[in-house]
C-alpha cells in the first residue's frame, strides 16, 4: 500500500507540475476571516486559498497590524483599538492585487461569578462558549472576599456552563436556570439578551438587463435611517475590488453594474456595507455568464439535499450475505442484520429517492471490518460488532456483507445517472486491531497508557487529538508520523479515485490535527478538482465550541461540518414551549456571523449518533436525557401520539427551508422513532410495512424536498427574520430570482399573525406553494393563519 501510494503520488505531482506552474489566478472565493477585539487572529494561507505558492505581499492597512511569516507561509493580523466592522486587506499574488474580507463584531460583555465555600485552589469556568476546555478560562478572586469572576465577551444567545474547582464539576448555585446535561447530571444556562435595537441589513432587490448592460439592485436599511455613502460599500467580483464607477447610489439603494462581457463564465459578486463600526449581511449573488444561477436543481454544494444511511440497516438486496456474527452475549440490535448495498441500488432502481427528492447520499463506510464481536468499554459491556463501519481492518477491501468493489462502483455509477451524488464516510482517526496497519506500524499510533498511568479511552476533550475510543481501535498518532499521514490522505485519494465518489464525510475530525486535512485537500485539489474541474465536497463530525468547530471550515480543509451548535437549540426550541424561537434566531444569526448566512454546513435533525427526533416528540425521553442510551436497550419507544408526526414534519419544514446543507436520517422521512445507539437505527421500513400516520408523513417530507429543489431562493437565498416569538417563526429567503416566506408554528393551537413584509420588497401578494391559495399584501402588511403544529411557504409576488 506504502509504495503503490508513493507511486501515484510521484506521477501525479510529475502530471500537473506543468499545470501548476501556469497558474495565474486565485480560483478559490476567499471567504471573510473573523476576527476578534484585541486579539491577533494567525492565518495559514493555505486555508484561504489554493496555490502552488504563496509568494503573497500584503499590502498596509491603517485598521491593523499585519505580520507575514513567508518561510511557514502563515500571517497575522491584529485589529486597531478603533476598529470594528468588515474591511479588506489587500495582497499581491501573480502580478494581481486580490483582496482578504476581514470583520470583527463588538460582543457585549458577561460577568460570570462563583462564590467558594472554603479556599480553592483552581477555579475555572467552561461551557459551550469554549469548547468545555475546563482549563482556559481561570477564575479570580482579586479582592479576596470569597467570590471568583471572570467577564467573557458572548454574542446574544443561550449558553449552557458550569464551574471546574479543583477538579469537580459544579453547577451555577445561584443560577436557578439548569438542564441535563446527558451524563446524569445537569449543566447551568445563561441567555445574553440582544443589545439595543440598532439593524443594520442589505436587501436582495432584483437584477436587470438592458442592452449591454447588467445591473443588480440592493437596499441598505437601517434603523438610523442615515444615507450610505460609497466609502461604507465593501464590493467584490470574485476576490477583486468592484470599482467605484460600477456602483451607483440612488439614496440607500445600491445598484451595481457590468457589460455583459465583463462577467463571462462563472463569477460571485459579494456585497455588504459596513458604517459606524456596525456591519451588515454580506448578499452572495452567483452568476454563470452574469445570470444568477438557481434554474438548475444542482449548481454547486448548496443545493445537495443529502439522505444519510446505515447501509446495514437500510434494505437487504443480496441475501446470500446475509450472515451474523454468532456470539453468545451478543444481541441483533448490536449485529449485522443484512443491510447492503445491492439493497440502495434496488432502491435507486425503484424510484423511491426520485420520488423523495434527494438528491445525494451520504452512505456508513463500505471498508471492510472485522467479523468478529467486540465488548464495550463503559459499563455494562455489551458485545457489539462492525455493522456500522467504524472499525476497519483493510484500507482498500469492501465489506463483504456489503459487496465488493464491483458493487461499490454500481451504486456510484446507478446515483449518477439518477442526479445523485455520493459521500463517502472515510474513517480517518482510528483502525480496529485487526488491520494490518496496526499489526504493522504500532509506530503510527498513539499509546493507550498515559504517564499518570491512566487509560487515554474516551478522553475526548482532555486528550482530543490521541485519546482512544477503545481498547481494541488504536487512534493514529498524526501529529509523530508523517509516514502515517501520508498513507492515510493517499488512501483517502485512492477511494474517490477507485469508485468515483463525489466527496467524504469524516468521522471524528476533532480527534484529528488540522494538518491532516490541509494535506488531504491539497491532494484531492491537485488529483481530482483540478484535472477534472469539480469541487469534491467533504463534510466532518465535530463536536464542540463555534470556534473549534470552525477551525476545520476553511478552502484548505473541510467544505463543511455538521451543525451541531444550531441542533443543539433548535431541539428544545421547538419541542418545549418555554422556548422561544427568539432563541433559535440567535444561534442562527450567530451561525451567519461565524460561516456567512450562503454557508455550506450540515443541518440535522438527528443521525446515528443522536436520540431520534420522534423519540423526544413522544415525550419517551426528555432532551440530553442519560437515560436514553439504556432505554434502547430495554425499553424501546414506540410512536403513541398522532401530533408526534405533525412536530417532525414541521422541524423537517425547518430544515428544508433555512441556509445550509439539510440532511435527511434514514427513517426521518416516515417519523421513525429509537433512542440512543444503536436503537436509533432500526431496519428501515418500506410499502406495506409502515402505517398510515407514516405514510402521510412521507407525502409531506417529499413535499417539502421539492419545494427545497424547485425554488432556489430556499437554497441560495439571504435570510430576513419578521417575528421570532413563543410560537411562531416567520422568515423570508430571497435571491435575484425569487422572494420565499417561510412561517412556522410550534403551538397546539393555530395562529394569526401579521407580518411586515419591507416596504422596498414592492410584493403585492403571496401564493401558497402547498394549495396554490393566494394572500394580498396591503401597504406592506401581510395576515396568515398558521395551522397548529404546522407550516406555510409562501412565493411572495
Amino acid at each position: 500500500m506504502r509504495i503503490k501510494s508513493l507511486f501515484i503520488l510521484s506521477i501525479t505531482l510529475l502530471s500537473f507540475s506543468c499545470a501548476q506552474q501556469q497558474q495565474s489566478t486565485i480560483t478559490d472565493l476567499i471567504k471573510p476571516v473573523n476576527l476578534k477585539e484585541g486579539v491577533t487572529t494567525r492565518l495559514v494561507l493555505s486555508d484561504l486559498f489554493y496555490a502552488d505558492n504563496y509568494n503573497v505581499d500584503f499590502l498596509t492597512n491603517t485598521n491593523f497590524s499585519i505580520r507575514e511569516d513567508k518561510k511557514e507561509n502563515i500571517i497575522e493580523i491584529t485589529p486597531h483599538k478603533n476598529f470594528s466592522g468588515i474591511d479588506l486587506i489587500s495582497f499581491n499574488l501573480f502580478n494581481k492585487t486580490f483582496e482578504l474580507p476581514v470583520k470583527l463584531g463588538l460582543k457585549k460583555k458577561y460577568l460570570f461569578s462563583y462564590k467558594s465555600k472554603g479556599n480553592p485552589g483552581v477555579v475555572n469556568l467552561f461551557g459551550q462558549f469554549n469548547g468545555w476546555n475546563r482549563e482556559n478560562l481561570p477564575m479570580n478572586d482579586e479582592d479576596g472576599d470569597g467570590v471568583y469572576e471572570i467577564i467573557i465577551p458572548l454574542d446574544p444567545g443561550r449558553y449552557e456552563y458550569k464551574f471546574f474547582v479543583d477538579g469537580e464539576e459544579l453547577i451555577d448555585a445561584v443560577n436557578p436556570v439548569k438542564v441535563p446535561n446527558g451524563f446524569g447530571d445537569f449543566n447551568s444556562v445563561v441567555i445574553i439578551e440582544k443589545m439595543a435595537a440598532d439593524k443594520h441589513y442589505l436587501h436582495i432587490l432584483n437584477y436587470e438587463i438592458e442592452d449591454n448592460r447588467i445591473s443588480y439592485k440592493y437596499y441598505y436599511e437601517s434603523i438610523a435611517k442615515e444615507l450610505v455613502r460609497q466609502k461604507n460599500i465593501i464590493a467584490l467580483i470574485d476576490n477583486f475590488k468592484i470599482k467605484q464607477e460600477n456602483i451607483k447610489l440612488e439614496g440607500n439603494k445600491l445598484i451595481v453594474s457590468f457589460n455583459k462581457d465583463e462577467l463571462a463564465g462563472s463569477k460571485v459578486i459579494r456585497l455588504a456595507v459596513s458604517k459606524n463600526g456596525k456591519a451588515t449581511n454580506f448578499q452572495t449573488i452567483k452568476l454563470a455568464d452574469g445570470i444568477p444561477i438557481g434554474e438548475d436543481s444542482f449548481n454547486y454544494w448548496g443545493d445537495a439535499i443529502i439522505y444519510s444511511i446505515m447501509i446495514d440497516r437500510f434494505y437487504d438486496g443480496d441475501t446470500t450475505n446475509s450472515n451474523p456474527v454468532v456470539h453468545p452475549e451478543l444481541s441483533i440490535k448490536a449485529n449485522y442484520q443484512g443491510g447492503d448495498l445491492q439493497g440502495i441500488i434496488d432502491k435507486i432502481e425503484e424510484g423511491y429517492f426520485d420520488s423523495l427528492g434527494i438528491n445525494t447520499f451520504w452512505v456508513s463506510p463500505i471498508v471492510d471490518n472485522t467479523n468478529n464481536a467486540y465488548e464495550e468499554f463503559p459499563p455494562p459491556h455489551r458485545y457489539f460488532t462492525g455493522y456500522h463501519g467504524y472499525w476497519p481492518i483493510s484500507a482498500t477491501n469492501v465489506e463483504d456483507h456489503f459487496g465488493d468493489m464491483q458493487l461499490a462502483k454500481k451504486f456510484v455509477k446507478k446515483a449518477h445517472e439518477h442526479g445523485m451524488k455520493v459521500l463517502l464516510d472515510y474513517v480517518a482517526n482510528h483502525v480496529h486491531i485487526e488491520h494490518p496497519f496496526w499489526k504493522e506500524h504500532r509506530d503510527w499510533f498513539g499509546m493507550l497508557e498515559l504517564p499518570d498511568g491512566r487509560k487515554n479511552l474516551r478522553l475526548f476533550d482532555e486528550e482530543r487529538l490521541t485519546t482512544w475510543f477503545e481498547p481494541y481501535m488504536p487512534s493514529f498518532d498524526f501529529e509523530n508520523s508523517e509516514e502515517a499521514l501520508d498513507v492515510m490522505t493517499d488512501n483517502a485519494v485512492w477511494w474517490l479515485k477507485e469508485t468515483g465518489a463525489d466527496g467524504f464525510r469524516h468521522d471524528a475530525v476533532k480527534h484529528v490535527p488540522n494538518k491532516f486535512w490541509r494535506t488531504l485537500t491539497k491532494k484531492i485539489a491537485r488529483e481530482i478538482e483540478i484535472p477534472a474541474g469539480r469541487e469534491v465536497y467533504q463534510v466532518g463530525e465535530t463536536f464542540g465550541s463555534f470556534d473549534l468547530v470552525s477551525s476545520y471550515v476553511n478552502n484548505g480543509q473541510l467544505s463543511s461540518q455538521f451543525n451541531f451548535n444550531l441542533y443543539d437549540v433548535a431541539i428544545p426550541v421547538f419541542l418545549n414551549s418555554d422556548n422561544s424561537f427568539e432563541l433559535l434566531d440567535l444561534q442562527m444569526q450567530k451561525t451567519f456571523s461565524v460561516y456567512g448566512v450562503n454557508h455550506l454546513m450540515a443541518n440535522v435533525m438527528d443521525s446515528h449518533d443522536k436520540t431520534r427526533y420522534m423519540a423526544y416528540a413522544d415525550e419517551d425521553i426528555e432532551i440530553n436525557s442519560n437515560k436514553a442510551k439504556e432505554l434502547g436497550w430495554t425499553n424501546s419507544p414506540k410512536v403513541n401520539h398522532q401530533s408526534s408526526y405533525k412536530k417532525l414534519q414541521l422541524h423537517l419544514a425547518y430544515i428544508l427551508s433555512i441556509p445550509g446543507v439539510p440532511v435527511i436520517y434514514y427513517g426521518d422521512e416516515i417519523g421513525m422513532t429509537g433512542a440512543a445507539d444503536p436503537d436509533n437505527r432500526r431496519m428501515m421500513r418500506f410499502d406495506d410495512q409502515i402505517n398510515s400516520y407514516e405514510k402521510e408523513t412521507l407525502n409531506e417530507i417529499s413535499k417539502l424536498i421539492h419545494l427545497r429543489k424547485e425554488h432556489s431562493a430556499l437554497r441560495h437565498g439571504d435570510f430576513y427574520t419578521l417575528i421570532a416569538n413563543e410560537h411562531c417563526y416567520a422568515y423570508i429567503r430571497s435571491d435575484m430570482i425569487e422572494r420565499v416566506l417561510v412561517v412556522l408554528n410550534k403551538s397546539d393551537d393555530k395562529q394569526e399573525v401579521q407580518l411586515d413584509v419591507p416596504h422596498i420588497y414592492d410584493e403585492k401578494n403571496a401564493i401558497d406553494l402547498s394549495n396554490g391559495n393566494m394572500y394580498e399584501i396591503n401597504n406592506g402588511k401581510l395576515i396568515l393563519d398558521i395551522p397548529a403544529i404546522g407550516w406555510r411557504i409562501l412565493l411572495l409576488q
